[in-house]
C-alpha cells in the first residue's frame, strides 16, 4: 500500500496496532523491536497501541514470562493504551481468558458451517506415520488439499461417521479448508505485493484437541474484535499470511482485515542467520531487555538494563535495526522517533546487530546526561561503601568526579571501576610502570613534593600544576618525566582522569597522604639506593 492509501485508511479508521507475544520465555530484543515499531506507528498517527497476551499454547507457558513482558515494555517506555496490566474496553486481553467466553469457537463454527473448515480425527501416531513415509520418499508431509483426501477427516468421512465420532468424544482438531490452485495476493506495507500459490498452503489447525484456539484463528478473532488496523509482526509469519487472508475472506471480514507489515529479521553480528541468545553468550552481549532467570533450570541470562544501558539508548538501538529517517541522524529521543517514524522507511533486508554500535549509542546518552543527575544516582550506591569519607558523599564532589571520568567510559555503571581512586586511596600500584621508572631521583622528588605542596595556599587545577612544575624546575628535573609516576602514586593507575583535575578534586591533605603511603610501599617493594 502506498502513502496515499495509508493516509485514506487512517482517515477512515483510527489507527490501532497491537503487540501480541506468547508467555513462553523472556522477551527477545527482536520482540521488543516489533513492539516498538507498532507503538511508534500508532503514536505517529495519533492511534492506540494494545498489549495482548497470546497464551493459547499452554504446553509452552513459562511462569513469570508475562510479568517479564510487561516490565520490559514499561522499562523501555513503550506504554500500551490498552492491554494486560493496563486495562481497556476489550478486556480480557489474555487469550486463555477470552477463550472462556466461547468467542473463538463461535468463529470456528461459522467456518465449519460454511464448509471452509473441517474436523480432522487423525491421531498423533497416524500423522507421525504420514511424516515418516514422506521422509522415506524424500518429501515433506503437509496436511493440505494434496493429502487430506487420504486422511481421517470430515471431508473424507460420511456425515453419519463424523456424527458418531463426535458423539463418542473422539479427539479432533478443526482445520482450515484451503482451496487448491489459487493465487492469493496481498500488499505488505514493507515488501509490496506478495503472491502465494494456495496449493502450497497447509490446512492450518484452528482449534486444537484441547479446545484451545491456535494463533492462526485466535489472533484474527481478536484483531477483528479489537478493531486492529495494522498488524506489524516478524517476517517468520509471512508464510502463514495467505492462510490468515483466507480466514478473513471465509468469515466475510475482509473489510476488517488489518494491513500487514512483516518486519525483517535481526541478524547475528556476522550477518549469517537470526540473532539468538547463543550469539549473545558467545560474543558477550545481552539479547534480552532485562535479566531473566529460567524458572526450570535456574540459568540467568543478562539483560540490557542490568548491563547498564539506558532504556532510551536501548530503544534508540532497536529503532535503527531496520529503519532510518533518511538522514545521517543516529540519536533519537522517543518523541523524535514518534515524529519521524514511518513504515515506508523500514528496510526489507535483515538488520545486522552490531554490539559495538550499541555501546556507542549508549555512550552518547551517557555523555549528554547531566552530571548532577548522574551524581544523585551514584550517591545512593556510594553510600553503601563504609570506607568512603562522608566529606566525599555529597553531590557537588561526585558530580565533579563524574565530569572527570565521563569521557573515559561508555556506561554509568562503569564509574566506580573507572574512578574508585577519586574516593579511596589506592591499595595497589601499577608495578609495570614503576619497575621501569622508579629510581632514587623520583623518590627524592616526591618526598620533597610533599613539603612543597603542604604549604601551598591555593589548591586548584591551575595552582597545583604550576606548583608541580615550579618544584620540578627547582630540582632541575623535567616535570614531564615525573607526571606518570605522580599519577600512579595518587591513583595507583597509569591512566585515568586528568592528572591535576584529579589532584585538585582529591584535596591537599589526601594528596600528601597518598604520596607518603606510596613512598612507604615503594621503599619496601622497590628500594633504591
Amino acid at each position: 500500500m502506498n502513502t496515499t492509501q495509508n493516509y485514506f485508511c487512517s482517515m477512515l479508521r483510527k489507527i490501532r496496532t497491537r503487540f501480541a507475544p506468547s508467555p513462553t520465555g523472556p522477551l527477545h530484543m527482536g520482540g521488543v523491536r516489533t513492539a516498538l515499531y507498532a507503538y511508534l506507528f500508532a503514536k505517529h498517527n495519533q492511534g492506540d497501541f494494545i498489549l495482548r497476551i497470546e497464551d493459547t499454547d499452554q504446553t509452552r507457558f513459562v511462569l513469570g514470562a508475562e510479568e517479564y513482558i510487561v516490565e520490559s515494555l514499561k522499562w523501555c517506555g513503550i506504554i500500551p493504551d490498552e492491554g494486560v496490566g493496563f486495562g481497556g474496553p476489550h478486556e480480557p486481553y489474555r487469550q486463555s481468558e477470552r477463550k472462556e467466553s466461547g468467542i473463538y469457537m463461535k468463529y470456528a463454527q461459522q467456518l465449519l458451517d460454511s464448509g471452509n473448515a473441517y474436523y480432522a480425527f487423525d491421531t498423533t501416531e497416524e500423522l507421525d506415520m504420514q511424516r515418516k513415509n514422506a521422509e522415506a520418499n524424500k518429501n515433506t508431509f503437509v496436511y493440505n488439499a494434496s493429502t487430506r483426501s487420504n486422511l481421517k477427516n470430515s471431508l473424507t468421512l460420511s456425515q453419519d461417521e463424523v456424527k458418531d465420532l463426535l458423539q463418542k468424544n473422539t479427539p479432533y482438531v478443526i482445520r482450515l479448508n484451503v482451496p487448491r490452485g489459487e493465487n492469493i495476493s496481498f500488499v505488505d506495507l514493507i515488501r509490496g505485493t506478495v503472491t502465494f500459490d494456495s496449493t502450497l498452503v497447509d490446512d492450518k489447525v484452528l482449534i486444537k484437541a484441547d479446545g484451545m484456539p491456535t494463533y492462526h484463528l485466535a489472533h484474527i478473532v481478536d484483531d477483528i474484535e479489537m478493531e486492529i488496523t495494522h498488524a506489524i509482526r516478524g517476517e517468520e509469519w509471512l508464510p502463514s499470511a495467505p492462510a490468515h487472508i483466507y480466514i478473513y475472506r471465509f468469515l466475510g471480514k475482509e473489510s476488517s482485515m488489518p494491513y500487514y507489515a512483516h518486519l525483517p529479521l535481526l541478524l547475528k553480528p556476522e550477518g549469517n542467520g537470526k540473532l539468538s541468545k547463543r550469539d549473545g553468550d558467545r560474543l558477550g552481549f545481552p539479547v534480552f531487555p532485562l535479566e531473566w532467570k529460567d524458572p526450570s533450570s535456574g540459568e540467568i541470562s543478562s539483560g540490557y538494563r542490568e548491563k547498564g544501558y539506558y532504556p532510551e539508548a536501548f530503544v534508540n538501538i532497536l529503532a535503527l535495526l531496520g529503519w532510518n529517517d533518511g538522514t545521517e541522524k543516529e540519536i533519537f529521543s522517543m518523541k523524535e522517533l514518534i515524529d519521524h517514524f514511518s513504515l515506508e522507511r523500514i528496510h526489507k533486508a535483515g538488520a545486522k546487530f552490531d554490539p559495538d554500535k550499541a555501546k556507542w549509542i549508549n555512550e552518547q546518552y551517557f555523555r549528554n546526561c547531566d552530571n548532577t543527575d548522574i551524581a544523585q544516582r551514584w550517591l545512593l550506591t556510594l553510600k553503601e561503601n563504609n570506607s568512603i569519607s562522608s566529606e566525599r558523599l555529597h553531590v557537588p564532589y561526585i558530580a565533579t568526579a563524574v565530569s572527570l571520568l565521563k569521557e573515559k567510559i561508555q556506561f554509568e555503571s562503569q564509574l566506580w571501576e573507572a574512578g574508585s581512586y577519586l574516593f579511596l586511596q589506592p591499595e595497589s600500584y601499577d608495578d609495570t610502570i614503576l619497575s621501569k621508572k622508579w629510581n632514587a631521583q623520583a623518590a627524592n622528588f616526591f618526598s620533597g613534593l610533599i613539603s612543597h605542596y603542604s604549604i601551598l595556599n591555593e589548591w586548584s587545577v591551575t595552582s597545583t600544576e604550576a606548583s608541580f612544575k615550579e618544584f620540578a624546575a627547582s630540582q632541575q628535573i623535567n616535570p614531564g618525566s615525573m607526571m606518570q609516576l605522580f599519577r600512579i602514586l595518587i591513583s595507583g593507575r597509569s591512566a585515568g582522569a586528568g592528572l591535576f583535575d584529579m589532584v585538585a578534586l582529591v584535596g591537599k591533605d589526601d594528596v600528601c597522604s597518598r604520596i607518603e603511603k606510596a613512598l612507604l610501599y615503594l621503599a619496601t617493594k622497590m628500594p633504591v639506593s
